[in-house]
């Protein structure tokens, strides 16, 4: 079984490193992982006023999201958090139909830093535990990427041997979790 995982890639720039490392894990978990990245540059800014007639870039993005059977977040770190853009994709997740809640989910984040965005899935760990948005996220299996420019090779795949062997066990164990969730869903 092939578990369909939409990833949230937090930047919205086109050469993102989390982009990146995304790519490069749809390729070496296919099979197992059907990963397809989800994009949040066209969201319009959450608001009150369009909160009950959301545009159609708010429904299609939702409506990607929700047909999955889990999701990924891939993010960087700005200024010490997350980007406004990806606040405002998961604001959006959080009000209407709620298309988180108990969705199993992971974490990556890569940055040029050595912190690797820690702080950053910091914040959005703690985001995420709003009832609203509440996804089943895999613990204990941090991703953290430090100094990511220096992990890829020339084409910008992600070719770090000890962090790939990382993302292997964090995989393996995510599919561990996704199948735990699923049986506990189904009693």
């Amino acid at each position: 079984m092939t578990i369909k995982v939409k990833a949230i890639i937090g930047s919205t720039s086109s050469a993102s490193y989390n982009l990146k490392v995304v790519e490069t894990m749809r390729r070496r978990y296919e099979g197992k992982l059907d990963i397809t990245p989800v994009f949040i540059n066209a969201l319009e800014p959450f608001a009150i006023d369009i909160e009950n007639d959301p545009t159609p870039n708010v429904l299609d993005f939702k409506a990607d999201v929700a047909d999955s059977d889990a999701v990924l977040f891939a993010v960087p770190e700005y200024n010490f958090s997350i980007p406004g853009t990806l606040k405002n994709a998961i604001d959006w997740m959080s009000r209407g139909e709620l298309i988180l809640q108990g969705k199993p989910a992971f974490i990556i984040g890569a940055s040029m830093g050595q912190l690797g965005s820690v702080r950053a899935q910091q914040h959005l760990r703690e985001i995420l535990s709003n009832p609203n948005l509440a996804p089943a996220i895999l613990p204990q299996n941090e991703v953290y990427i430090g100094a990511v420019h220096t992990k890829l090779d020339d084409d910008g795949n992600l070719s770090d041997e000890t962090t790939l062997a990382f993302l292997d066990k964090v995989v393996d164990n995510f599919i561990k979790f996704y199948e735990k969730e699923a049986a506990a869903t189904v009693r």
